[in-house]
């Protein structure tokens, strides 16, 4: 048995190999979080009323230079988390201690490392999911200035992939953009709910210091503090798995975007044609040009869902307080979250240079998509809508081709081909980027004051 020392005791060097797990490494991911977490945290203790006082002005104004020194470290990418650290948080105090010396050793001072991880995911996710909503606001602008360009082109609308009735290109690419509008209204459900400062709750359940969660809350910028410090904890896994689940939702509509896409370039199709540098050839066939980017769009839908679900997994049998279950969701948390926002990079080029074919999409209408708009124009007629349908449906030979425009034309009520407010969907996309501009110029606010910097 070979025994490694540690901040927080001397143990086994394979056990310690064993539970420091990947920390290591996915932490590195933190140390910007930890380092503003800690800041807050020591800021509260310098303000916090008590004699003599625990951290004086001056050691305190040390203690964020020290801090401002590592995130520059950080930066640099020279910024060291050992196997005897085991995580981020004993990274940054070891570090602490060995410029500032006994004032390093107090900065740990009514907290654990179990609100320390709760607060720098919080402080992490709040950054992913602004970046999420920043990059799908992008694609859903690439999505709707596609549509309005292509507002007037038919194209026919499918049920169970079969020919159906006219529609058009502006509603196909519209009705994707709608539906990340909504996934952002999740992202933004999940934001507000990571919006809540844990720091503070300790090991789950207080300390017998008079410490300022709410003054910590704000000085990191959350609109509030968690309340009780046991969800504050048991909030962990929780929170990722509520993050993951909106994320998978994005990852769902995207999935469905890729395989419209999949579809409708194929040659036996040819509505759309995808830019030929974005996509890949073959080693042994000369004339390939694979969509290899949203067939893994496609595929990586499900490693999201994954990712969400073992989280889920991890805690849905979880009991109450901390357990050391919860260090396996960090991993399926941040690939789910970096999986996503990757996809949304990706897609938003592919959507700007896809090229329409408008006369294969003309080629794809043939009579009988025009038999529900006969049935319902035997109806305006006079008579009853059964008996249209049964004319109709007993009569298909009859059935002439139409101008695909001019039927399209007729479809002007909210939301059809040419009934689409495109103001209000703009305007929810706007919506989302100023979310995003307020929340970003509340947070560098609240975190430039605290760190005192430029």
């Amino acid at each position: 048995m070979k025994i490694q020392k540690t901040t927080v005791g001397a143990i086994d060097s394979d056990v310690l190999a064993f539970t420091a797990g990947r920390d290591i490494e996915l932490d590195m991911n933190l140390i910007a979080a930890d380092c503003i977490g800690t800041a807050a945290h020591v800021t509260m203790l310098s303000k916090m009323k008590v004699k003599p006082a625990l951290i004086t002005e001056a050691e305190r104004k040390k203690v964020i230079g020290e801090l401002n020194e590592v995130l520059r470290t950080a930066a640099a990418g020279k910024f060291k988390i050992r196997l005897a650290d085991q995580d981020v948080h004993l990274a940054v105090e070891r570090t602490l201690t060995e410029k500032l010396g006994d004032l390093g050793k107090k900065i740990h001072t009514a907290r654990s490392r179990n609100d320390q991880v709760a607060v720098d995911l919080r402080l992490y996710s709040r950054e992913q999911i602004l970046n999420a909503l920043e990059e799908a606001a992008a694609l859903i602008a690439a999505l709707l200035t596609f549509a309005r360009k292509n507002e007037t082109v038919p194209m026919v609308g499918r049920t169970h992939m079969q020919p159906g009735m006219p529609s058009s290109v502006g509603l196909w690419a519209a009705a994707h953009a709608e539906s990340l509008l909504d996934d952002c209204a999740l992202l933004v459900s999940a934001y507000e709910l990571n919006d809540q400062c844990p720091l503070g709750s300790a090991a789950s359940y207080g300390v017998p210091l008079p410490i300022d969660r709410e003054l910590t809350a704000g000085l990191l910028g959350f609109s509030r503090a968690t309340h009780t410090v046991l969800y504050a904890n048991n909030s962990r896994g929780k929170l990722e798995s509520i993050i993951l689940g909106a994320m998978s939702q994005v990852m769902l509509s995207l999935s469905r975007l890729a395989q419209d896409l999949m579809i409708f370039t194929m040659p036996e199709f040819n509505y759309f044609t995808l830019p030929d540098g974005l996509t890949t050839g073959s080693s042994i066939m000369p004339q390939k040009k694979n969509p290899d980017v949203i067939e893994l769009v496609r595929a990586r839908a499900s490693r999201v869902k994954a990712c969400e679900l073992a989280v889920y997994d991890l805690i849905k049998a979880s009991p109450g307080g901390y357990n050391r279950d919860l260090q396996e969701a960090k991993e399926p948390f941040m690939e789910g979250i970096a999986t996503t926002r990757a996809c949304l990079r990706v897609l938003a080029p592919f959507v700007q240079a896809i090229k329409v074919n408008k006369k294969a999409l003309l080629a794809g209408f043939s009579p009988d998509v025009f038999a529900t708009d006969r049935a319902l124009k035997l109806v305006a007629d006079g008579m009853p809508f059964r008996d249209a349908y049964h004319h109709v449906k007993n009569n298909l030979g009859e059935l002439v081709n139409v101008n695909p425009v001019d039927a399209i034309q007729q479809k002007i009520h909210l939301g059809a081909p040419l009934g689409i407010k495109w103001s209000l969907l703009k305007d929810r996309m706007k919506a989302v980027n100023e979310t995003v501009r307020e929340e970003r110029r509340s947070i560098r606010a609240a975190i430039k004051k605290l760190m005192t910097v430029k």
